[in-house]
């Protein structure tokens, strides 16, 4: 029906819009529930819109500019409005248009992002991993070698951050978190439990003051990890030093640092006493680096665990990667018993 501005694929079942109708006739009238036009055609009016251009729109989706026109056309026979005003040697967009260009643009661009993201993790060649700083420096990465040899097909990509990453958006594979493993709507198994005590460097007890009891710590710095500190739930210095009887050394004095990782290398290298965290600190203490001081630890109310979105366990990679941290975490508790 020319300039009645209704689709012309709608049933009409009067020949004047003056007439009455009947309730069923408006009904027919009616577009069907969640009717959508052809994505093709969808697409082929984002690109137009977008680039103002039919010629740019057909180069860009591979095809011929009668195409991109031919999907328009039928577009608009759809919707029953007209998205372009052709001019001599351009096109503009009508307030239809614009209306629907913007919502079509986010959609298209939030398509491609997902399909990114799942070719991404379909690749079996890279493996993407969270992890706090500490427990990736001190513990992860000193093992990373022997997965490389197990699967040298598969490149492992570490991001550390102290942030809890959304797993659910895809741009990571698996995370290692400290935390109390409440982790609702993933999947969490735990890896690695901590306990907490004194130590420092060996040099510092060859040329500092004696250490021989907590009340010695009094004469030297006390070294801090400030994102240990913030927690109402993570042992602090005052939990341990009221642990062990000691009421005259400031708990809150000395150095203090942003990463667990930072506080453990500033008593290695002899600049005060560190509240060393077990799984971070065992590599150091083999070593030798780091020194146990008095045998008072406490437990720690938080963990290291294996969080994964779900379903991620499904992907080989990611369920070789588990595997092997569980492997690891075994062969520690093995060593500690």
């Amino acid at each position: 029906m020319p300039g009645s501005g209704l689709p012309r694929n709608w049933p009409l079942g009067h020949a004047s819009t003056n007439e009455t109708f009947s309730p069923d006739e408006l009904e027919l009238l009616m577009p069907p529930a969640g009717h959508l036009p052809p994505l093709s055609a969808l697409r082929a009016f984002e690109a137009a819109a977008r680039l103002r251009s039919f010629s740019k729109a057909a180069d860009e989706l591979s095809v011929t500019p009668a195409a991109v026109s031919h999907q328009i056309h039928a577009l608009e026979a759809d919707l029953g409005v007209r998205l372009f005003h052709r001019l001599s040697r351009a096109i503009e967009l009508t307030p239809s248009a614009r209306l629907l260009l913007p919502g079509l643009s986010d959609a298209f661009a939030g398509i491609q992002e997902s399909v990114r993201r799942l070719r991404a993790h379909n690749d079996t060649g890279t493996l993407t991993v969270t992890a706090s700083p500490s427990i990736a420096a001190k513990w992860l990465v000193l093992r990373l070698h022997r997965f490389q040899e197990q699967w040298p097909e598969i490149d492992v990509r570490i991001s550390t951050s102290d942030d809890v990453v959304d797993l659910t958006k895809g741009d990571f594979d698996i995370a290692i978190r400290y935390g109390t493993g409440r982790y609702p709507g993933l999947d969490v198994e735990l890896l690695l439990r901590n306990e907490v005590f004194p130590a420092c460097s060996p040099r510092l007890i060859e040329t500092g003051p004696p250490l021989r009891l907590p009340d010695d710590l009094r004469h030297h710095a006390l070294i801090h990890d400030q994102a240990v500190d913030r927690d109402p739930l993570a042992p602090t210095w005052a939990m341990w030093l009221k642990a062990a009887g000691v009421g005259d050394v400031p708990a809150s004095s000395g150095l203090t640092f942003s990463g667990g990782y930072m506080a453990l290398d500033a008593a290695i290298a002899g600049h005060g006493v560190v509240l060393a965290y077990s799984t971070i600190a065992a590599a150091d203490l083999a070593a030798g680096r780091l020194v146990r001081l008095f045998s008072l630890a406490l437990p720690d109310l938080f963990a290291y665990y294996i969080v994964t979105a779900p379903g991620a366990l499904e992907r080989p990679k990611v369920r070789a990667f588990r595997d092997w941290l569980r492997h690891e975490a075994d062969a520690v508790l093995t060593q500690e018993s």
